[in-house]
């Protein structure tokens, strides 16, 4: 009999895009680390000074959008949706809903590493609510509650 608990799953780019419908340059998770499915996933996006936003934002002292960083956070939420409750990303995508409680509370800067962790308050059918929390070297630098619902892609 085997008593360990089952092993966390990671995920590389190429699994990431399977899931995903976002493609460059919108995709805004690098790696997964970790899913435990229907409660968390860790992962993180390295931030590069070439990513289109940097020119205007701003120039003299390029930092990441607090809508980018909540986007990172919305993209890994939909990787543990799916690892929770497969569904089929041909035929399915999940749709950001809303957020509550968003905070920001440190500047993320190119060369950075955004870690990302996300975790299931509460699911009920096709609607998933989410906390995450963005870092940057054990330092949070945004969090909140995301809403979100999986739908047909055909309207």
């Amino acid at each position: 009999m085997n008593d360990r608990p089952p092993q966390p799953v990671s995920l590389d780019i190429h699994q990431i895009l399977a899931i995903l419908p976002h493609r460059y340059p919108f995709v805004m998770v690098d790696r997964v680390n970790e899913i435990i499915p229907g409660k968390s996933i860790r992962g993180h996006k390295c931030v590069a000074y070439n990513e289109p936003w940097f020119p205007g934002h701003f120039p003299q002292r390029p930092i990441m959008p607090g809508v980018m960083i909540l986007e990172c956070l919305a993209q890994i939420g939909g990787i543990l949706a799916y690892a929770s409750d497969p569904f089929d990303p041909t035929q399915n995508l999940m749709f950001f809903l809303g957020i509550d409680k968003a905070k920001f509370r440190r500047t993320v800067s190119p060369g950075d590493r955004l870690d990302l962790y996300v975790e299931v308050l509460h699911h009920r059918s096709n609607v998933w609510k989410l906390k995450g929390e963005a870092s940057v070297g054990g330092t949070i630098c945004a969090e909140g509650e995301l809403l979100a619902s999986v739908v047909d892609r055909q309207p």
